[in-house]
């Protein structure tokens, strides 16, 4: 006997996995690759290097090109330190809500397409409905570029993708990209009463981070009213999140790090920002700190990058969500997900899932009820509109 879930049996389950991007999310994989095989669906896995962590991509109807993908992180953002009411990795159902990480951001949105697996069989698909689950998108959409790889490699060609990041079931035909930078300061350690014979890469940091908030005061003066972006900024970001350096109060630092991130719209292009960053480190900073100790340096890597999602020209997954949502306005969103990733590998993209971002990553974070149910419509809409093709 085949394992059948309910919508809401199905989130509790995969909720229940801890799958906070710093552990494993192998348990949840192999769950879902079981279940799927229980209806005669085979999953593969597409690992990491370590093979601590996989994709999984599965597709259930007839093996034809022209089906939909639907899109779904399944790590989550940790919990520690946050003042939980509940267990966050147990499902409690409270005022029409669903209380659990991952509920809305975005657990929800794959377990209720899993759900109605056995529904997609039964309608007999036309067209098949593709799972795409990934790994690490919580810290920089790591794990979808290899199984997108893939896809583009065995031709599966899908019409559209849906990736299910929460939007209230609105339609995102937009998303911004982000690069992760962290940034390596080497200055030379004396005694804090000898200013003149150290240099510090504390205070050194403290001047670049400056530079790096005014790159955004620009982005923030020039940005253009009204545009899509009407609930988030409507201009690049620039963000420094972690700063870490020094030894004492009393000695002068050697090394200061920090991480920042470029969360840029569309019509930049980041490298402009990384470009003039460097250029002032190289230019206004290092001669001042070598004339001291010509061992100083200043050292930037990008450790991660997400392509942005731009709007399509009544593109393929627009034209389809707006049928089976009934919405016709789109919007755009400040988060990067892995919509860009797809675009950028030639598939027609959007964003469309149940909760809302603003409960994301909070503690006691939840999904309504009612989007549960909206959801469910969504993706019962679209195994009749592919049983019907």
């Amino acid at each position: 006997m085949s394992s059948k879930f309910t919508p809401i049996e199905m989130i509790e389950k995969l909720v229940a996995f801890d799958t906070v991007s710093r552990n494993s999310n192998l348990e949840l994989i192999d769950f879902v690759a079981d279940y799927l095989s229980e209806y005669g669906v085979s999953a593969e896995k597409i690992y990491n290097d370590d093979r601590t962590k996989a994709n999984l991509f599965a597709t259930v109807g007839p093996d034809v090109k022209g089906g939909i993908v639907l899109s779904g992180h399944t790590d989550v953002v940790p919990v520690d330190g946050q003042p939980w009411d509940t267990d966050p990795f147990q499902i409690v159902e409270k005022d029409g809500k669903l209380f659990g990480r991952g509920t809305s951001d975005m657990k929800s949105f794959s377990a209720i397409a899993l759900a109605l697996v056995p529904e997609m069989i039964e309608k007999g698909l036309k067209k098949p409905i593709h799972f795409a689950l990934s790994y690490d998108e919580e810290i920089g959409c790591l794990g979808s570029p290899r199984m997108i790889a893939e896809i583009v490699e065995k031709e599966i060609k899908p019409r559209a993708v849906i990736v299910g990041e929460p939007t209230m079931m609105d339609i995102v035909t937009a998303h911004k990209g982000i690069v992760g930078l962290k940034t390596k300061i080497t200055g030379r350690e004396a005694h804090s009463s000898l200013v003149e014979d150290g240099v510090s890469a504390v205070m050194t940091g403290a001047n670049l981070v400056n530079f790096i908030a005014n790159m955004m005061a620009e982005n923030k003066e020039k940005a253009v009213p009204n545009s899509d972006y009407s609930d988030s900024p409507a201009y690049t970001t620039l963000h420094v999140g972690v700063i870490n350096g020094g030894t004492a109060m009393n000695i002068i630092s050697r090394e200061c790090e920090f991480v920042w991130d470029i969360r840029y719209v569309a019509e930049d292009d980041p490298q402009d920002f990384i470009k003039r960053f460097n250029d002032y480190c190289e230019t206004e900073i290092l001669p001042a700190m070598r004339m001291v100790a010509p061992e100083c340096t200043i050292e930037t890597e990008i450790v991660s990058a997400t392509a942005a999602l731009g709007p399509e020209n009544e593109g393929e997954a627009e034209m389809l969500c707006k049928k089976l949502t009934g919405k016709n306005d789109t919007h755009a969103v400040s988060y990067a997900a892995e919509a860009g990733q797809f675009q950028n590998a030639g598939f027609s993209t959007v964003i469309c899932g149940p909760g809302s971002i603003g409960i994301a990553h909070q503690p006691n974070e939840y999904i309504e009820l009612s989007q549960v149910k909206a959801s469910e419509t969504f993706i019962r809409k679209l195994i009749g509109t592919l049983s019907e093709e």
